[in-house]
């Protein structure tokens, strides 16, 4: 187990052969479908206010984006992941700072982390309650843990209005603001607080959502049955082509919901 200081690196690979995960089809297009750079730096700063100083162990750290920002900002950071290709990415910004590993078993040491940081991952774990644990473990004694999750919460606009068809599948996710502090309440953690990220501002067109609806790029469409996407995704899909200038940006926005806990 790897222990943690501010001269903190990459501890061994809990993963010596690729596991292949989801996201390794999408890694190399990921920014592209959420948010881009923009969104790491808004969510990067939004977290970065609740952190203690000092290290940070971000798990689930896909291709780097909010880890960078968190660097920059003076946090020693490691990120860990199960997808090799998000990581190849990661790499070029955190350089020497990512690993593979599982949420479920952090290759971490008990007790050795001022920080951990899990955004927009949750969701994606087999057992949430499990990765908070872990996340718990590893915590010193007033060591923070911040949670971005659930589904992000867009300002009004046409192609929000043409994702309509796809409410229930969109908020069908297991991490709830409810689901969250169950699970920390399990770990005995205290909560800190609440609250949304700020505006993550970015530019996509109509056609842009269909190709990833159509290419099940978003994680709720994994696994969806053919009479589910004929209902609910082919509707949304001909809406969103359906849209005036269908090929042409919009300027959108969006916020994510933000928890922090604290461990006694």
């Amino acid at each position: 187990m790897t222990q943690v200081n501010d001269s903190w690196s990459a501890p061994v690979c809990a993963y010596p052969e690729p596991v292949p995960v989801p996201f390794d089809r999408v890694a190399s297009r990921y920014d592209a479908t959420r948010g881009g750079p923009a969104r790491g730096r808004q969510i990067g700063m939004d977290v970065h206010r609740w952190l203690a100083p000092g290290p940070v162990l971000e798990v689930g750290v896909g291709t780097g984006l909010i880890g960078a920002e968190l660097f920059a900002r003076g946090h020693p950071v490691v990120g860990l992941d199960l997808s090799a290709p998000m990581l190849t990415v990661a790499r070029e910004r955190l350089p020497g700072r990512v690993v593979r590993a599982d949420a479920l078993a952090l290759p971490i040491a008990t007790g050795s982390v001022g920080n951990v940081v899990i955004a927009a991952v949750l969701h994606l774990v087999d057992d949430l309650r499990l990765a908070v644990a872990e996340a718990a473990r590893v915590l010193v004694p007033e060591g923070r843990l911040v949670i971005v999750h659930g589904r992000s919460v867009h300002d009004p606009d046409d192609i929000e209005e043409a994702l309509r068809p796809l409410a229930r599948l969109r908020a069908r996710r297991p991490d709830s603001e409810l689901a969250i502090l169950d699970a920390a309440r399990v770990a005995r953690l205290r909560s800190v607080a609440d609250t949304m990220t700020g505006k993550v501002s970015f530019e996509e067109s109509p056609d842009d959502v269909a190709d990833r609806l159509e290419e099940r790029v978003f994680s709720y469409l994994w696994g969806l049955d053919e009479d589910a996407w004929e209902r609910q995704v082919v509707p949304a899909i001909d809406l969103l082509r359906d849209l005036p200038r269908p090929g042409g940006k919009r300027y959108r926005a969006a916020r994510f919901a933000l928890s922090v806990y604290a461990k006694p």
